[in-house]
């Protein structure tokens, strides 16, 4: 059970674990500019960024409970596609998600100091208003399955609702082109209360609660055509949405919704 604070108790917190972000950052940093510059493949970069993760939930003493109904193998590549309800997402993704993979992020991360740069070199870049960029993104997410590089995509294209646990409708199509054409298999994860840990909304607080997290069954692509696309599109976006509605009012506090 979740330990709800007082507004006060939620500002301090929400303090603290900027505080230890900041402070963990620049420690780690270094290291990973460092990896960066030396590894062209990023991996050291990735598992150091990883390690900076881990740190981060065990300072702020915020466990992350993984459902594991599949297990990915670490070294397969895959599409993971999950709801994105709050920019702490990334975070838990980031720590959770096995092997060696890419997020495809906003264009606009890169213009926050260090983190930016960082995010940009070690992940895909794009901007959703442009078809360049889109095309261009879709382009280099390809190269990178190919690699045996997994992809971590939030299909609904950003924090685009305003009634979680309702997602929006329907999902992008670039993360299940991509499946289709690599012939790789999606897997659907459900980030069960990341919204009512850090809501998107101003001013920015904090809640201490544990993560909940549910990798789900894969969805084979092999045979698949472009034909097949909304097919994939509509049984991914129910594998999340059903496990959604079913975890909401067991996890969320009736205040908070």
């Amino acid at each position: 059970m979740s330990f709800v604070f007082s507004n006060p108790m939620r500002l301090l917190y929400t303090i603290w674990c900027a505080l230890l972000f900041a402070i963990l950052f620049t420690l780690f940093f270094p290291f990973i500019f460092l990896c960066i510059q030396w590894d062209s493949t990023r991996r050291y970069a990735q598992e150091a960024v990883r390690l900076m993760g881990q740190c981060f939930f065990f300072l702020i003493g915020m466990p992350i409970r993984v459902d594991w109904r599949f297990r990915p193998d670490a070294k397969q590549a895959y599409v993971y596609c999950a709801n994105h309800f709050s920019y702490f997402d990334i975070a838990v993704t980031g720590v959770v998600v096995p092997g060696f993979y890419a997020f495809i992020g906003k264009k606009g991360v890169k213009k926050i100091p260090l983190f930016g740069y960082m995010f940009a070199r070690l992940h895909i870049m794009v901007d959703r208003e442009a078809a360049r960029s889109r095309a261009y993104s879709l382009a280099k997410s390809i190269r990178v399955l190919k690699e045996g590089r997994s992809i971590i995509i939030f299909p609904e294209g950003g924090i685009l609702t305003k009634e979680p646990p309702k997602m929006a409708y329907p999902f992008k199509d670039g993360a299940f082109i991509m499946a289709i054409q690599q012939q790789v298999p999606i897997v659907p994860m459900t980030l069960v209360n990341n919204h009512y840990i850090l809501p998107d909304e101003s001013p920015i607080r904090m809640r201490w609660s544990p993560v909940k997290v549910v990798f789900h069954e894969p969805i084979p692509t092999t045979g698949l055509t472009p034909n097949d696309l909304d097919q994939l599109k509509e049984q991914t976006f129910r594998i999340i949405d059903n496990e959604l509605h079913s975890q909401w009012a067991k996890t969320i506090p009736y205040e908070s919704r």
